[in-house]
């Protein structure tokens, strides 16, 4: 969890034809329906939506510090105008069930079991709302890990 909220992770979907990742910060693990889940948030606008929703598999990637700059090129540019993956080095492996990078320390192939979208009607907390302009609330994913990658 560390990680995540300081190194970031790639959130990547698609197949060896098309695929898209982008970078994140937000999202957690733990047990739901006595599975091994994540929980992924996406908003609608971000082009990896779409291979998300169109997919059933996805990969949480997570990176050294030294892919700091690759991760925040990935979340700060759209892969619809840009190859990512070109741009940054990032190198896609297509092994799993869903696309993710060899450069990555840490993988985790998930399978998504549910998903929602966020509404301002569900937030309790008033301060929360800071995160949210107009009706951009993010789509929570819930996917179960179905492995964990780990490289050196």
């Amino acid at each position: 969890m560390r990680s995540l909220g300081t190194e970031w992770m790639l959130i990547t979907a698609g197949n060896k034809e098309k695929y898209n990742t982008m970078t994140a910060s937000w999202g957690g693990m733990g047990i739901l329906w006595n599975k091994s889940v994540v929980f992924a948030f996406v908003r609608p606008q971000r082009y990896t939506f779409e291979f998300l929703e169109n997919n059933d598999y996805f990969s949480l990637s997570f990176y050294g510090k030294q892919w700091a700059r690759a991760l925040k090129f990935c979340g700060t540019n759209s892969g619809r105008d840009i190859n990512k993956a070109k741009v940054t080095g990032l190198v896609p492996v297509f092994d799993e069930k869903a696309p993710y990078f060899e450069q990555a320390n840490t993988v985790v192939i998930c399978r998504k079991l549910y998903s929602q979208d966020m509404q301002e009607s569900s937030i309790i907390d008033e301060d929360l709302k800071q995160y949210y302009h107009g009706d951009d609330y993010h789509r929570v994913y819930v996917a179960e890990m179905i492995r964990v990658l780990v490289h050196d």
